[in-house]
């Protein structure tokens, strides 16, 4: 098949443009900005264009034109898409003998994983946090244990190449089907459209408010999820989360609970590489999971031993320039994210001066959680916290949020917080500085002049500000 992807550079359909490689389809697709991404499916054979969004990049005999959720139904490309398609079912109409028609589907990127749900026995990763890692331990102790399952994850995974796609070749069945580890999002209540037949609940709370508006219909759509289950599906849940536990206490499948308080979780400390609580909870998910796909112990404490965690997920560099420091670069947006990973820093370097570096996700985003943020920014046990701008999200944004919020603001109602107590039993002191710098070479240049040696500097945000890691570790 010829297939179409347009926003192929995200790192969702980055996943299933590689899935459509490996399988032997004609792949194309547009992104606005090159990225590593990009480069990567370029050299798998992709045929990808870059900058603005136009019409005359979609292939008029491509079988499938798929597109991200985060593309407008405004964008060139996919109106052109659905002339496409309006043509294609005129012609239909007039040669009934032609069958090319079949084929022809414009599908969102989670109406396109729906395809493969259906196809394949799914564990499906869902929550508010946790969801990459908790597929990427899954996949790998899946992979140790010979089940050679398919994976798709949010995140790029070192041991499956550098690639957020593992490619099974069905040597196992489940049920009749190979296996799919696929992370399930719930933004704009994606996970809907698949077929899971197991899913793991990490934790649920407030998060993409702009599409839910708040908690209750958060939960509610979890409900609906689970209701997706088989009869015979299995939950894998979190009992230390209690939205989880509430979403499914009234469910009639097999639930597995977790909990990172349990012995399993005692043992599963003692040998993790990756730091923090929350990274016991993740890697207690995939053993129970695990357990629940008839895995023994003894092969899932062996891969979860050897992981050495994902892309952006507390990504750790010793860098030696201006002087020698540590760089910790991580994805995590969210407030409760920021709150324990910056905790997992701390109590992994005590000692240690600790700088943050964040940069918000999204305006209104900023807006509805800017008390959560003021809060929890100016209780942080870190030493110098830098805010970069806000990162704009291109078509997600209202101008009332743009009026209302900014970077400026937050880092004002920081400091006239600065002094409150710690979180729990965290130690180290409290930033001495809180500073707004809006430009990613802003922030570059203030590093470069200001570090000293031994400082762990962490990099933290979903936007644009993973370029100020590449700049720092590539030079670029």
């Amino acid at each position: 098949m010829r297939i179409h992807l347009i926003g192929i550079g995200g790192i969702g359909v980055s996943a299933l443009a590689r899935y459509y490689l490996a399988k032997g389809n004609i792949v194309s697709g547009s992104d606005l900005v090159e990225t590593e991404i990009t480069q990567a499916l370029k050299e798998k054979g992709a045929i990808i264009s870059i900058g603005p969004h136009q019409a005359g990049n979609v292939p008029f005999n491509a079988d499938r034109i798929i597109y991200s959720p985060a593309v407008q139904r405004t964008n060139p490309e996919r109106e052109e898409a659905e002339r496409i398609q309006e043509r294609r079912s005129g012609e239909a109409r007039v040669d009934l003998s032609s069958e090319s028609e079949n084929h022809f589907a414009v599908l969102s990127y989670p109406e396109a994983l729906s395809e493969l749900t259906k196809d394949h026995y799914t564990v499906a990763i869902s929550g508010t946090h946790g969801k990459s890692t908790t597929t990427a331990m899954i996949g790998l102790i899946l992979e140790k244990a010979g089940l050679d399952p398919t994976v798709i994850v949010g995140t790029k995974v070192k041991e499956f190449g550098n690639s957020n796609c593992r490619i099974g070749n069905n040597g196992y069945l489940r049920n009749g089907k190979p296996i799919l580890v696929l992370e399930a999002d719930e933004h704009f209540a994606s996970f809907l459209n698949y077929f899971p037949d197991l899913i793991v609940l990490t934790t649920i709370e407030q998060d993409h408010l702009d599409y839910y508006k708040n908690l209750t219909n958060i939960l509610r759509t979890f409900r609906t999820y689970i209701m997706r289950l088989p009869n015979d599906g299995i939950i894998v849940a979190n009992r230390d989360d209690k939205n989880v536990f509430d979403v499914v206490a009234d469910s009639k499948h097999f639930i597995q609970y977790y909990s990172a308080q349990w012995a399993a979780a005692k043992e599963l400390r003692k040998i993790l590489q990756v730091p923090g609580e929350y990274n016991v909870a993740n890697a207690h998910a995939a053993l129970t999971a695990a357990r629940a796909l008839g895995v023994q112990d003894k092969i899932s404490f062996q891969a979860l031993g050897a992981f050495k965690g994902t892309w952006r997920r507390f990504e750790t560099f010793e860098l030696r320039k201006p002087v020698p420091y540590t760089l910790v670069s991580d994805y995590g947006h969210h407030p409760t994210e920021v709150r324990v990973t910056v905790g997992a820093a701390r109590a992994k370097w005590p000692k240690n001066e600790l700088w943050l570096v964040f940069q918000l996700h999204q305006y209104q985003r900023t807006l509805f959680f800017f008390r959560d943020f003021v809060s929890i920014l100016s209780r942080l046990p870190v030493d110098k916290l830098i805010l970069s701008d806000i990162y704009d999200v291109a078509g997600r944004e209202e101008d009332a949020a743009r009026k209302k919020v900014s970077a400026e603001k937050l880092a004002k109602e920081i400091q006239k917080r600065k002094g409150r107590k710690p979180f729990g039993l965290i130690r180290g002191r409290q930033a001495e500085t809180v500073l707004w710098i809006p430009t990613i070479d802003g922030i570059y240049d203030y590093l470069q002049q200001n570090l000293k040696g031994k400082e762990i500097v962490m990099v933290m945000g979903a936007g644009d500000i993973y370029n100020l890691t590449l700049r720092l570790t590539q030079g670029k």
